[in-house]
């Protein structure tokens, strides 16, 4: 879907962390979760899955606790969802991402296919990393308020991401090619009313290298996304995408049962 911002807009020296009004609105998290039972019958009409592996990263100090809500709804839709298995997210510290790569190589072996990587906030960075490092491995990468696109001082978190690494994010940065999307289909899901990552951050720019890349809108808080039942149905709609040598890979289409489209914002707007 095309994007249009200005060279300011795009600048990441111009790109700052949401003000207060919008962290004060990170209060509604709880709400959207009561959202799901309301939506759910709504989420089961979601492409069905093909039963294929999915691997889902928490945020910055959360753990797979956190994910289970979404876990189970992919679960629901034919998929073998997996947590990451390596408890609080603190960061890559020693060994972190090594038993990440050990994680989703295991995983490929057990189902004998490629395996679909679902990352939140920090979690998406390791999804496009691993993504980049072993492609061979991954079906898609799909990340949720991920911020990859923008400064450190872009997001309200990067203090607590050094404090609970005990690293530098400007260091660890500067390891890494983040703007830089995996050469798998890669969807980011992300929100302007987003607290904590400033929005312009999850945007991922057109790529030559991969034409299959994609930013879809939706109104959520950041610690809410994950539990987010539009973002839900986002997540399932993009692991549901034909696989194999003769499938075509199709960009987000919002969807166009009852009611349901309101939660998404027009890109075109």
């Amino acid at each position: 879907m095309p994007f249009f911002f200005s060279r300011k807009e795009t600048d990441p020296t111009h790109m700052h962390a949401p003000g207060l009004p919008l962290l004060a609105l990170e209060l509604r998290a709880p709400w959207e979760f009561g959202a799901v039972l309301p939506a759910w019958p709504v989420l089961q009409h979601a492409p069905q899955g093909d039963g294929h592996t999915v691997i889902v990263f928490p945020g910055l100090t959360a753990g797979d606790t956190t994910t289970v809500p979404l876990r189970r709804y992919l679960d629901s839709r034919n998929y073998h969802s997996l947590g990451w298995g390596q408890g609080l997210n603190l960061g890559p510290r020693d060994g972190v991402l090594e038993t990440a790569k050990r994680q989703l190589q295991a995983a490929a072996d057990a189902s004998g296919n490629k395996v679909s990587l679902v990352g939140w906030s920090l979690g998406g960075i390791y999804a496009r990393e691993l993504a980049k490092e072993l492609p061979d491995l991954v079906r898609c990468v799909v990340t949720l308020g991920t911020p990859f696109a923008g400064p450190h001082t872009s997001t309200n978190a990067w203090r607590i991401y050094q404090f609970a690494s005990g690293r530098s994010i400007e260091r660890e940065t500067e390891n890494y090619n983040l703007p830089e999307a995996p050469p798998v289909p890669t969807s980011s899901i992300y929100s302007r009313s987003d607290g904590v990552v400033a929005w312009r951050g999850s945007i991922q720019a057109p790529a030559d290298h991969n034409p299959h890349t994609e930013n879809i809108e939706v109104v959520a808080s950041h610690f809410g996304m994950g539990l987010n039942p539009s973002a839900w149905w986002a997540v399932a709609d993009r692991l549901g995408q034909p696989h194999g040598p003769e499938a075509v890979w199709q960009p987000f289409q919002r969807p166009k049962l009852r009611g349901l489209h309101l939660v998404y914002p027009d890109p075109h707007r």
